[in-house]
């Protein structure tokens, strides 16, 4: 055994042949607003917990220097008794150098791979605000985006997904 380690093999340069894969360039927070209208009162203790209406969009664009843009929009209202509670909403940004992924194959990474990897620090936005804002944390369960993406593509081509 040695002491000394072996450098980690240098990574292909962009355009390499062979190369496969998504990149994260960068993430960052489009557009983000918690309202909560009620408040103090609808921090009161009590009373039925509250109605949660859920909402996930997801978009993506290519850039002239050959890099993607995604978008993972995140909503989340809370009524109780007909009242609005909450409305929070997160529009979520990610910068892909995406590689290797045959055109035909494009669309699904860029809406199910590419949101899988921004959901975990808009749903952290959504819980830390929520909090702040004097209500327990909310804590959105994980999305299956290939099933988003699959209903939203039927929908698109006028197929009925799931039970009629």
């Amino acid at each position: 055994m040695t002491d000394t380690t072996a450098a980690p093999p240098a990574a292909p340069e962009d355009g390499a042949p062979g190369e496969t894969g998504i990149r994260i360039i960068a993430q960052f927070v489009r557009d983000f607003s918690f309202e909560s209208p009620h408040a103090p009162d609808s921090l009161r203790a009590g009373g039925a917990p509250p109605a949660i209406d859920m909402g996930v969009e997801m978009n993506a664009r290519g850039r002239p220097d050959g890099l993607f843009e995604v978008d993972l929009k995140l909503s989340a209202r809370a009524t109780r008794d007909e009242q609005p509670v909450f409305h929070v909403e997160v529009l979520y940004g990610g910068l892909f150098h995406i590689a290797g992924v045959p055109e035909g194959d494009l669309e699904p990474v860029l809406l199910i791979e590419c949101p899988r990897f921004l959901f975990p620090y808009a749903r952290r936005l959504i819980s830390d605000v929520t909090t702040e804002g004097g209500f327990p944390p909310f804590l959105i369960d994980p999305i299956d985006f290939a099933g988003v993406y699959a209903a939203r593509k039927a929908q698109a081509e006028g197929v009925v997904v799931g039970n009629a």
